[in-house]
């Protein structure tokens, strides 16, 4: 049966159950709630450049395909940095933005992009969203169309339809059976091992403590502290506010239940710090860090050393804190190769932009080999 592309401006427009029947709840950023969520808290707007514009296939009677996607005025919250292209548009005398982005606003981390029923074979269903997303493209005169973080294998089988896939790498935790911390660390050279043993003592003499809180047992105060930790972390960083809002902490992740959690670092009882997580059946996401007090050593131990304890714990197989950090690397997570696909509608910006990516293909290939020789590991 013909199936219909369908462009929504709001999660509102498309029932709960009809996504998730699609998409699943085990990946907590493609959750109908998670998506409406961002929306209604005033994170993802035509004014702030994230206009919802999610794709449905539907035969006579159902959605059959969704794809979160998104109109957009910029290229901040996307983390595949594709600046260098917007000013060869514009030497051009071309408009870059609007553009179509399919992604988790945000949220850097590798995952399904494309759900559909399993009667649809993969295959068909991205031959018939390809074909739809080109097509509207051309209607809409956008300049391009990206996929990003998808999953490894969707990547190479666009690259093969002739669609440009970029390649970057991002530092990940793998859990190869440890039944405790220190087991972990058995894998450490004796120097390194030490090296990370004095962090965690170093977080416990200046007199912190660290307590992990999961779904409803982090308390609305503490939604409340976490997102002023954010904000005032990030615009002593940035010098302006984070993308997410207090609201979007407060409803939106307080309402993710157990796939939500916190670490809060307190010291003489009162909490100074924190760090927040998602998780999915086998992958723990490390997403947001804030704190109003200067400790050595805390970041890596909030946001990484007690992620592991929690992957070890509950028996979680994959930890991904997030973009970029080469820091990560001598803390044992090891380089892995994330993905995004690229298609551009001007043809003779096309094949410079297919240029570009061939030829700094083998520059991340190289990267990746060379930041896997400064593991911690024993040889």
């Amino acid at each position: 049966m013909p199936l219909n592309a369908e462009f929504i401006t709001s999660m509102s427009q498309v029932d709960p159950d009809e996504w998730e029947r699609l998409c699943g709840i085990d990946y907590p950023f493609l959750r109908h709630q998670f998506l409406l969520g961002m929306e209604e808290s005033g994170c993802t707007t035509a004014e702030n450049g994230w206009q919802p514009c999610h794709m449905l296939l539907r035969d006579d009677q159902r959605a059959v395909a969704a794809m979160p996607l998104y109109l957009k005025s910029h290229s901040y919250g996307e983390y595949v940095f594709d600046w260098s292209w917007s000013q060869a548009w514009e030497q051009n005398g071309l408009r870059y933005y609007p553009k179509l982005v399919s992604a988790i606003p945000f949220t850097p981390a590798t995952g399904p992009r494309l759900c559909h029923l399993p009667e649809l074979s993969s295959e068909e269903a991205w031959s018939i969203s390809i074909r739809a997303l080109e097509q509207f493209s051309r209607q809409q005169e956008l300049s391009s169309w990206h996929l990003l973080f998808p999953q490894e294998a969707v990547s190479e089988d666009l690259l093969e339809l002739g669609i440009h896939q970029r390649r970057a790498t991002q530092f990940h935790w793998f859990n190869n059976g440890y039944e405790t911390f220190d087991d972990f660390l058995a894998e450490f050279s004796s120097r390194k091992r030490k090296s990370l043993k004095r962090e965690r003592r170093r977080v416990q003499e200046q007199g912190l403590q660290l307590i992990t809180l999961v779904g409803d047992d982090i308390g609305e105060q503490n939604w409340e502290r976490f997102h002023h930790f954010y904000q005032y972390t990030y615009a002593k960083r940035s010098g302006h506010g984070g993308y997410l809002t207090r609201e979007f902490f407060t409803q939106v992740a307080a309402a993710m239940g157990d796939q939500v959690i916190m670490v809060l670092a307190q010291k003489d009882g009162e909490p100074v710090a924190g760090a927040l997580y998602f998780r999915s059946a086998d992958t723990l996401y490390g997403r947001y860090w804030g704190c109003e007090q200067e400790f050595d050593c805390l970041h890596f131990e909030a946001c990484y050393y007690q992620g592991i304890e929690f992957c070890i714990e509950h028996g979680i197989k994959r930890f991904d804190p997030g973009a970029q950090g080469e820091h990560k690397i001598q803390r044992g997570f090891r380089p892995v190769a994330t993905f995004s696909n690229h298609w551009i509608a001007d043809s003779k910006l096309s094949a410079a932009v297919g240029d570009f990516t061939r030829r700094e293909k083998p520059h991340n290939e190289a990267y990746l080999k060379d930041a896997a020789t400064l593991l911690p590991f024993k040889q």
